[in-house]
C-alpha cells in the first residue's frame, strides 16, 4: 500500500504518521507567565547535542490564539520539559485539557510542584529526569497549524536513584511513550549485534 499524503485530510495525515512514526516521546512542558502551565506534547524530539537542542510542535487554541506554552515561551524565554514515567501517567494526561489561559493545571489538577532551579519554572514533584531549556527560534513551516520550536537545553535533572555509573552518568528510566493513539511503557532491551 502506497498513501499518497495529498489525498488525506490534516487529521488522516496525523494519525498516520502518529502510527508510522515510534514511539514518541512526550514533553510535559512548564512554562510560567501569568500563570504556571503544565502541558504534554508528544510531537518531540533531540535534534542536535552541539548545541543541545530539542524541538518540540506546539499548536494553537481554536480561535488562532496561540496556546499558553507558546505564549510564556515567546514572553520568558524559559521552560522546564519533564520526561514521564507510570508514577506520572494520569497527571500527565488530565493536564492535557484546555483550560483559558486564566487557569492553571497545576492548580486545576493540584499537581504538586516544587521549583529546582532560580530563573526556571517549577516542576511537578518527583519527577525523574527535566530538561531545563531555552527557547531558541521557531520554525516557519508554511501552511502548518503548528509551530515547531528549538529549545536549547541548559541543564538536565537527573534524580539520583535512577543512576546505573555515577562516573559515566548513566541511569535507567521506565518513560512512556505515545505509539499510534495509545500510550505505552517502553520494552526490553535488545541486543545489537557487532559491527566489524
Amino acid at each position: 500500500m502506497l498513501i499518497d499524503f495529498e489525498t488525506k485530510t490534516a487529521t488522516e495525515r496525523y494519525h498516520l504518521m502518529a502510527s508510522a512514526i515510534t514511539p514518541r516521546p512526550i514533553a510535559w512542558i512548564m512554562t510560567e507567565g501569568k500563570q504556571l502551565n503544565l502541558a504534554p506534547f508528544s510531537y518531540f524530539t533531540p535534534i542536535s547535542s552541539t548545541p543541545p537542542t530539542v524541538i518540540v510542535s506546539i499548536g494553537h487554541r481554536p480561535d488562532g490564539r496561540p496556546k499558553d506554552t507558546l505564549a510564556n515561551l515567546r514572553a520568558t524565554k524559559r521552560c522546564v520539559i519533564s520526561i514521564i514515567d507510570e508514577a506520572h501517567f494520569e497527571a500527565m494526561h488530565l493536564s492535557s485539557k484546555a483550560l483559558e489561559p486564566t487557569e492553571s493545571e497545576v492548580d486545576y489538577f493540584d499537581i504538586p510542584i516544587s521549583r529546582m532551579m532560580e530563573g526556571y519554572p517549577p516542576m511537578p514533584q518527583g519527577i525523574k529526569v527535566a530538561l531545563f531549556g531555552e527557547y531558541l527560534q521557531e520554525v516557519k513551516l508554511e501552511g502548518s497549524p503548528t509551530i515547531p520550536v528549538i529549545i536549547e537545553i541548559k541543564h538536565l535533572y537527573i534524580e539520583d536513584q535512577i543512576v546505573t555509573h555515577p562516573t559515566k552518568i548513566q541511569f535507567e528510566l521506565e518513560s512512556i511513550a505515545r505509539v499510534g493513539r495509545e500510550y505505552r511503557k517502553l520494552g526490553t532491551a535488545i541486543e545489537a549485534p557487532e559491527i566489524s
